[in-house]
């Protein structure tokens, strides 16, 4: 009798923190998985981004030849904005990739929004109606960027926090589960961007 106490009390010291080690291990990768797989949202709304861009450009091109420098600024953005969003979607928890990311795409709205000044200022183009429809689905695509960041973001801070609490924390540290990256670019800079009025 004492040794069948003896074998259960070790093998229930061996299956508890086995089970408890194999549920922190899945629910950290259901975690990692779920932040990934929202960041295609994200990544699907970057891509209509950066096809509109061209379209815009192409747009405004007839009557902005005078300014080729701020429309070279803003293809050349988005080219390396488009470029850092591949990288990104290939591994949203890859850091660097991500902060990369984020540095292009804050520099590709900066570009856009002086060119939607100069836009805005062309009688020409403020009254065109293809502009009008480009500068109204830009509003609707940044809005669309900003519900999916929420979202990313969201889940990201649920895997960070459940990665740093005790005793996930030592699973995390075992089996190398990073710290995954926010994903924030200036919104001030996407709200003048988005707010450019056409038709006054």
């Amino acid at each position: 009798m004492p040794l069948i106490i003896i074998v259960v009390g070790v093998l229930l010291i061996i299956i508890v923190p086995l089970c408890w080690a194999i549920g922190a291990y899945n629910r950290l990768v259901k975690l990692r998985k779920q932040f990934k797989d929202t960041f295609t949202q994200i990544d699907v709304q970057l891509k209509r981004l950066h096809d509109l861009i061209s379209n815009l450009v192409e747009t405004a091109e007839g009557d902005l030849s005078y300014e080729h420098e701020t429309l070279e600024a803003v293809i050349d953005a988005r080219n390396h904005a488009q470029r850092a969003e591949k990288l990104a979607a290939a591994d949203p928890s890859n850091m660097l990739a991500m902060k990369n990311m984020m540095g292009a795409e804050s520099s590709l709205s900066g570009d856009l929004e002086k060119l939607m000044m100069v836009v805005a200022a062309n009688p020409d183009l403020k009254t065109n109606q293809t502009m009008a429809q480009l500068t109204e689905e830009l509003t609707t695509i940044h809005n669309e960027i900003s519900v999916a960041r929420q979202q990313y973001n969201d889940t990201v801070m649920q895997y960070n926090t459940q990665r740093e609490v005790f005793p996930s924390v030592v699973i995390a540290n075992m089996f190398m589960f990073s710290e995954a990256p926010l994903f924030e670019i200036t919104d001030e800079t996407e709200k003048e961007t988005s707010e450019v009025s056409f038709g006054d």
